[in-house]
């Protein structure tokens, strides 16, 4: 009887950056190496690992595919005695294609190019690439080479392998996967970019390792890219292995080292007999935020060559989970890493402690005024203490002040609270935008903004006031869940600074204490505004389709007028998402328009559509 083809299978994920060649190809090579080491005899590396993902429109030069060709020439050397799968883009004809090169003992074999195209949430991906035809293979001329490209199979140590890239995965009845299937493959890999979401790992094994690997009886292979490539969207760096429809093995994901690889002896023959390694990836939403944001954070940090992060710290959730995310970054970073190691990449000298560090790492103010209470201030100050940020405090009364006399003369009257409440609140937010900004300029960091996602679904946010900075790490979170979150951080991860503004209810305090202002005074409860974002913008339900689908559930006699507030202020607020800072994309939703949801900045205001819903009884 034959010996079983049990073959040594490879999964690499890098963290690399948009033309950063030094990086994206010493990352590359430095994984295929460790996996020669390994006696790995496949390797695949993710999508468009070479140029990385997020090159955006310079996909459509002539001369960044040339110039990866060329930096993939650096790499081909490297593989000897060993397959590996590079992703990068190829162009030729006027048009680029989304390819993985397989490169064997340092000969091209072929590249697959992919099928289907990302176009949905926070993919563009057909604006920059055109999609494949199943089946077409050509032969065509890169860089002086004859090359095979197109929907390839390639056969290597007994057994066949092709491709699903990411996308191709997702649709369906569309995967390559059937035909690959009637083509006798043994092995599919996915190379992938597939952005980071909480909840999003475990549908991505069931949907495309589990389900590929029983419906097309055979090995199943994802390797994902890692890290912050680029600014906004987050990747996991997530490799798992399946077969016949069972998770054989799955990495620990979202690390802070350049590379990881994870390898798997697979059994083709008897895959009964292939080894199953157990889970102990941590899958949890409140886990997930805090290694994603951590993570996410210390990329932005370390690639944007800043100093360190800035934080206006009101003493409020947002404030609070920017300055824990922070604190975190550094807890979790020198626990992968080492304390030094982090020290070093952050352009610091070493450090005896987390502590020391932070407060290297994190400028926090609490700028208050007559409005400001106490506990808010003991709040930001207690918060900062225990996590060892430095902190400021001063009052921008002054500021504020010299505004309101200057219009007051301008228009030759007194601003009162009754008449010009909008105002005297934006003016005290605006105030505090230029010292801590200049604050940022100074320590040359970066100035995080504390938005968060409901906010920024009803414009209840001041332009250039708290929305000034130049990164929003939690824009894409809504209000409830960075509340529950906090409250786990205290009790789980030891944030006992916490305890303050968890027994605060969230407030602007613009207006005068004795108004007592609170945020869901202004809005409607935050539970009710989440509700009815996930209807209206993320299942793009109508006014009326809300209200009916709500009423089933809500006890709430204000239920219609909230509705109808909601598209109001959603509608007439799009300039605002327009300016929002750049924001990590961290859950299944998000409101800036350049990663999830685009919207109008002039529209009708859905004002035939909320006076259908007035009619309804």
């Amino acid at each position: 009887m034959a010996a079983s083809r049990i073959v040594k299978i490879g999964g690499a994920t890098v963290n690399q950056t948009p033309l950063d060649w030094n990086n994206n190809v010493t990352n590359i090579i430095a994984a295929i190496e460790a996996a020669k080491k390994e006696k790995v005899a496949i390797l695949c590396l993710p999508e468009l690992c070479l140029t990385g993902y997020g090159c955006e429109d310079l996909f459509l030069s002539d001369w960044l595919s040339a110039k990866a060709w060329t930096h993939l020439q650096e790499i081909i050397p490297h593989c000897e005695s060993i397959t590996a799968c590079v992703g990068l883009p190829i162009r030729f004809g006027g048009i680029t294609y989304n390819g993985a090169c397989v490169i064997s003992d340092k000969k091209i074999l072929g590249i697959t190019l992919k099928q289907n195209l990302a176009r949905d949430g926070v993919h563009y991906e057909p604006r920059w690439f055109d999609a494949w035809p199943s089946g077409l293979i050509k032969e065509v001329t890169i860089g002086g080479e004859a090359i095979s490209v197109g929907d390839l199979i390639y056969e290597m140590h007994g057994i066949k392998f092709g491709f699903e890239i990411c996308e191709d995965a997702w649709r369906k009845e569309k995967r390559p996967g059937y035909k690959l299937c009637e083509r006798g493959v043994d092995l599919i890999f996915n190379p992938s970019a597939s952005h980071f979401a909480m909840g999003k790992s475990e549908l991505r094994e069931k949907e495309v390792v589990i389900e590929g690997s029983a419906k097309f009886n055979c090995a199943y292979v994802f390797t994902n890219l890692l890290g912050n490539e680029a600014g906004r969207m987050i990747y996991d760096g997530d490799i798992v292995f399946g077969q016949n429809g069972e998770i054989v093995k799955v990495n620990e994901r979202l690390s802070f080292k350049s590379f990881n690889l994870q390898a798997c002896e697979i059994n083709f023959d008897q895959p009964e007999l292939t080894q199953i390694y157990p889970i102990t990836d941590n899958k949890k939403r409140n886990e997930e935020l805090a290694r994603a944001a951590s993570l996410a954070l210390f990329d932005y940090l370390r690639k944007s060559k800043a100093k360190g992060f800035v934080l206006s710290l009101s003493g409020g959730a947002d404030s609070s989970l920017c300055a824990v995310l922070v604190a975190e970054m550094i807890r979790r970073a020198s626990k992968e890493l080492g304390l030094n190691t982090v020290a070093e990449i952050l352009g610091l000298t070493a450090h005896k402690d987390e502590r020391e560090l932070v407060s290297k790492i994190l400028t926090c103010a609490y700028q208050g005024t007559m409005n400001s209470s106490a506990t808010t201030f003991t709040s930001a100050q207690k918060l900062a203490e225990s996590i060892g940020a430095t902190f400021h405090h001063w009052l921008i009364d002054e500021d504020v002040n010299s505004y309101e006399k200057k219009i007051e003369k301008a228009l030759g009257r007194s601003l009162t609270w009754e008449a010009d409440d909008i105002a005297k609140q934006n003016i005290q937010a605006r105030s505090r935008s230029p010292i801590i900004w200049m604050l940022a300029n100074i320590n040359r960091a970066v100035l995080l903004t504390t938005s968060n996602r409901s906010e920024g679904d009803v414009g209840y946010t001041t332009m250039d006031g708290d929305t000034s900075g130049s990164l929003a790490p939690i824009a894409g979170l809504d209000k409830p869940f960075i509340i529950q979150w906090l409250k786990w951080a205290e009790k789980e991860l030891g944030y006992t600074g916490l305890s303050y503004v968890n027994n605060l209810q969230p407030t602007a305090e613009l207006r005068p204490l004795e108004k007592t202002q609170t945020d869901e005074k202004d809005l409607m409860p935050y539970a009710l505004l989440v509700n009815i974002e996930k209807l209206a913008i993320q299942q793009r339900k109508s006014p009326i389709e809300v209200y009916q689908i709500l009423s089933k559930t809500e006890n709430n006699t204000n239920l219609k007028e909230y509705v109808k507030k909601f598209f109001r202020l959603w509608s007439s607020n799009q300039w605002k998402r327009e300016r929002l800072a750049p924001s990590f994309h961290l859950d299944d939703i998000n409101v800036d328009p350049r990663s999830w949801c685009r919207f109008p900045i002039l529209s009708g205001s859905f004002k035939e559509e909320l006076a259908e819903l007035d009619k309804l009884s």
